[in-house]
């Protein structure tokens, strides 16, 4: 299928959960929202459509650091597969090369890569650091994110400021707890 047809084919389930809701999606504010929340869709969930190998595209080079390389902060807008409500928050990255680094961006790329899809929490943190583990066979990789869940915040127990941590060691961040300690106390 196309991705005009799975658009138009989005667009149309978009009009009938509209109309299911008691509107008129021909009133003037909704006459293009089924288009436009289909593109969206698509957008959201655009690590379906990609190639990590494309995304990483032999950003990996040689090098003879051992230190830890962290990078903080990473914004990460997710969908939970339960809700299809947004979680939004932050991954903080770290890895310990042995011979190799990766790209600043391709960190970003690799978890906005998981991150544009249907899942929760816990498995995004896995499967970045996974990713991160196997495109460099680093010595170690950590990953931990904090993020919150509209599924909490806009329905069933409403509570705004609740916020959701998710970690993943691998390698000598699980092994050495010196180096677990040192990241988490990085970040």
């Amino acid at each position: 299928m196309s991705e005009d047809d799975n658009i138009e084919l989005m667009a149309a389930r978009y009009r009938d959960i509209i109309t299911a809701l008691g509107e008129d999606v021909s009133r003037e504010g909704l006459v293009d929202t089924p288009v436009r929340a289909a593109k969206a869709m698509r957008f959201i969930t655009g690590g379906y459509h990609e190639d990590l190998d494309e995304l990483i595209n032999g950003a990996v080079f040689t090098s003879d650091t051992d230190e830890m390389v962290i990078v903080r902060n990473i914004e990460l807008y997710s969908l939970c597969e339960h809700h299809m409500l947004p979680f939004i928050g932050k991954a903080h990255v770290a890895y310990i090369p042995r011979g190799s680094v990766i790209g600043l961006s391709k960190i970003a790329r690799i978890v906005d890569y998981f991150a544009r899809r249907l899942q929760i929490q816990e498995v995004l943190t896995k499967q970045i650091a996974n990713c991160v583990e196997s495109s460099i066979d680093a010595q170690g990789v950590g990953v931990v994110i904090e993020a919150q869940h509209m599924c909490m915040m806009m329905r069933g127990v409403q509570k705004q400021n609740s916020s959701m941590t998710t970690s993943c060691m691998l390698g000598t961040f699980r092994s050495q707890a010196q180096t677990r300690e040192e990241f988490l106390g990085l970040i």
